[in-house]
């Protein structure tokens, strides 16, 4: 036996425990699947998802759904085999983990990010669709997020209406971080909120935590509407996608009949109180579960339309929607004529 086959027969082990330590060994990349659709005009557990008070409210046939995808978390272990897995199959897609999260993202602090983004796209949706129906918005500062085993936690609610904090008038967030670190560390902190349309009087004393005082919220942008709407989607979806969608569906439930003619209309992207729509990530993942979920008509905010060309959609057409009061037109075009010229990617320079 020669001096090389010895020396490969030797190298083999190695290279079979190298192989296995690559295998199993968490790589810095994150994998993007297809997730499960929900139509925001159904039912759970017996309740509309769009909920009225105040208001006439509409509950006709047709399906408007906000499409998720399956995204490692940042603490997630992903190994070559799966990474291997989403690479061959078409309706997945790799990303480097720099490019989907911050350095010292946790699953924690990334729950918390989602959750406030859910808040603040449900409102800037109700805002929209309000807009859209020639209803009067006001601007307000509101509580997103009340962290637990913070002062504020079982004393704040989420979307507390912040008027005044120790005297002053709360204008804008900074506002409320200026109230919470001018006030005297171990005193009672006086709040007044607005709570479901009533006046609340409290109070809670802040904390000192990395050399910061907090009481444990965050405070964002928020407003004040004619009449109570609010859409319950479940604490297990989240962050600013589906913008567009509860949009839509807030104003199909405030309007007599289907605006989608009964079919089954999907979509994704964010949206601001005047109605632009905003990108998304995911959008080949996205469209894919539309389609599987048997949309005929997908809606897409214009900066995804050039990662969206080329994807085969079958019969589901893909339109443009620059913002909600496009997205209702060409809803409304496409009920009346299947076969309507809508704004598509392709017309977009």
């Amino acid at each position: 036996m020669s001096q090389r086959t010895i020396a490969a027969l030797l190298a083999l082990p190695l290279l079979l425990v190298l192989l296995v330590l690559v295998a199993v060994r968490p790589l810095p990349y994150v994998t993007y699947s297809p997730g499960p659709t929900v139509d925001i005009l159904s039912t759970r557990e017996g309740v509309e998802t769009v909920q009225v008070s105040g208001h006439e409210a509409y509950y006709d046939d047709g399906e408007l759904r906000l499409t998720t995808i399956y995204v490692d978390q940042p603490q997630e272990e992903v190994t070559l085999d799966r990474l291997v897995a989403a690479w061959l199959d078409p309706t997945e897609a790799v990303y480097p983990r720099s490019a989907v999260y911050a350095p010292d993202e946790t699953d924690e602090t990334n729950d918390t990010e989602s959750a406030v983004a859910m808040v603040s796209s449900q409102d800037a949706a109700i805002a929209s669709a309000l807009t859209e129906l020639g209803y009067d918005v006001e601007p307000v500062v509101e509580v997103l997020n009340v962290q637990e085993d913070y002062p504020a936690d079982g004393r704040l609610k989420v979307r507390d209406v912040l008027q005044e904090i120790g005297g002053a008038a709360i204008e804008t967030p900074q506002d409320v971080v200026d109230a919470v670190d001018a006030a005297p560390l171990g005193e009672p902190l006086a709040f007044t909120v607005l709570r479901r349309g009533e006046q609340v009087e409290l109070e809670i004393t802040p904390e000192e935590v990395d050399g910061d005082k907090r009481i444990g919220i965050t405070p964002g942008p928020g407003f004040t509407f004619p009449f109570d709407v609010s859409v319950d989607v479940g604490e297990r979806i989240g962050g600013p996608s589906a913008g567009l969608m509860f949009s839509l569906a807030i104003y199909d439930t405030l309007t007599p009949g289907s605006l989608t003619g009964g079919e089954v209309v999907a979509g994704s992207g964010t949206i601001d109180a005047e109605g632009r729509t905003g990108p998304i990530g995911g959008i080949q993942q996205k469209i894919a579960g539309a389609e599987e979920a048997g949309a005929r008509l997908f809606l897409l905010a214009p900066d995804n339309c050039a990662e969206a060309r080329g994807v085969d959609t079958d019969d589901m057409r893909l339109v443009r929607a620059d913002t909600m009061h496009d997205a209702v037109e060409a809803i409304q075009a496409w009920v009346e004529d299947p076969d309507a010229t809508l704004p598509s990617c392709e017309e977009q320079s």
